[in-house]
């Protein structure tokens, strides 16, 4: 079959396409970045959000036989809108399908969607349901719980990290887990392309028991073969500071895991019935503890587990650091900084240095605050590092004898740079 898979590049969907592949079909992927360079597959890039009339979609469409619909948002951003993409975007795509005659749609919702109190994340989520089901297709909705698999982003990630932690931080209100493994989720998405399968249904894709948060994050512990951790009861505050703080990391780009929607997700919890998903396909989701047991931690998961809070922290040190130099140099350390540019002989151009010095720091940590502009603002900060290394060197030599060490701490810097640099990528 050729089939169109919406969000290919993202945790779910770059394992559906993975396993298309595998199968022999032919996928048109489509997403706001293209996710690889295979030879066997044909990439689209497109802002589901900014697709909201079926003329969009209608050149995408031809010759296809199936739509898979894997895309989602957790929280309103700069650049991202979960009612862009759960409703708006997917509705004029469904419309389009019907208008065109492709009939077979998978779509992923979330669990607990069609379940109130609803969250803005469940709401459009409910919405997108309720856009497709309207349609006159075959159309097929599953309402995945919290999926893991061994690839970790996410709510997936945020689990592995809190298990990394020295102490076991409980996650106030919290409510119970059903995690389903991402191999369970790809195997039914499979099942359901298939033509010849049901249709117009709504399944609940869940695991097999309900478990605690504070149960889940213990079994990722053990499996990351870390010591038994001492408890820390998180304060309500210190909790509702943190996803602030995430609500402002999403304002710049970031899409970390720990926002307010997010915290309402937590205190729903994700559950569900597994029983008619596993009677109509056959498919008998897994322990979590069996599934990791299959599959034991190896030194990069415990290395990704433990930088995953220390990645914020190296951003937004560096960021800071960039900027607060700036700072300094057009303030209290102006005349220090004008100074040391006379003694190397600079003159006339000792204030316009210090300043166009100070201004390109500035630029550079904010550079590096934005999630858009942070991996030209590293290449900027360390060009711009060893620019200051070379020219101290050749203008006052004598800085590389100073005490203080102010040649001596670029090495540092361009080290933190480089850590940088490498822990960018969010999947």
């Amino acid at each position: 079959m050729r089939v169109m898979l919406i969000g290919a590049s993202g945790f779910i969907g770059s394992a559906v396409l993975a396993r298309l592949r595998s199968e022999g079909h032919r996928v048109l992927a489509v997403a706001r970045r293209r996710g690889g360079e295979a030879a066997d597959v044909e990439w689209r890039e497109l802002d589901i959000a900014r697709a909201t009339s079926p003329e969009a979609w209608r050149p995408h469409l031809a010759d296809v036989d199936a739509v898979v619909n894997c895309a989602g948002v957790l929280q309103d951003a700069p650049g991202d809108s979960t009612r862009g993409v759960h409703v708006d975007g997917i509705d004029a795509l469904y419309r389009a399908c019907e208008a065109v005659g492709v009939r077979r749609v998978v779509h992923l919702s979330a669990i607990g969607a069609d379940r109130e109190p609803l969250t803005a994340f469940s709401e459009t989520k409910q919405a997108g349901e309720r856009a497709l089901m309207q349609r006159d297709l075959d159309w097929v909705v599953l309402r995945p719980s919290v999926v893991v698999g061994r690839a970790a982003y996410g709510g997936s990630a945020l689990l592995r990290a809190l298990a990394a932690l020295p102490v076991l931080a409980s996650v106030p209100d919290a409510g119970e887990l059903q995690i389903v493994q991402l191999a369970d989720v790809v195997a039914t998405v499979l099942f359901f392309v298939d033509p010849a399968a049901p249709s117009r249904v709504a399944l609940d894709v869940a695991g097999p028991e309900r478990l605690a948060f504070e149960d889940v994050v213990l079994i990722y512990r053990r499996w990351l073969r870390l010591p038994p951790p001492r408890r820390l009861a998180v304060p309500r505050s210190a909790a509702a500071l943190a996803y602030r703080l995430g609500d402002a990391a999403g304002l710049l780009g970031w899409r970390t895991p720990m926002r307010s929607n997010a915290r309402k997700e937590f205190s729903r919890g994700a559950v569900g019935d597994p029983e008619p998903w596993s009677e109509l396909t056959g498919i008998r989701p897994r322990r979590l503890e069996d599934a990791l047991a299959a599959e034991p931690a190896s030194v990069q998961e415990r290395w990704f587990a433990r930088l995953f809070f220390l990645k914020p922290v190296v951003f937004a040190v560096f960021a800071a650091f960039w900027i607060v130099t700036g700072i300094i140099s057009l303030g209290p350390g102006w005349e220090v900084g004008v100074e040391y540019m006379q003694r190397g002989g600079a003159g006339a151009v000792a204030v316009p240095g210090v300043i166009a010095g100070a201004v390109a720091d500035i630029l550079v940590g904010i550079g590096i605050a934005f999630r858009r502009t942070a991996r030209a603002a590293l290449y900027a900060a360390l060009a711009l590092s060893l620019f200051y290394m070379v020219t101290g060197t050749l203008v006052l030599p004598v800085l590389w004898a100073d005490p203080i060490g102010p040649m001596m701490k670029i090495w540092p810097i361009m080290a933190l740079n480089l850590v940088a640099l490498a822990i960018l990528e969010d999947r």
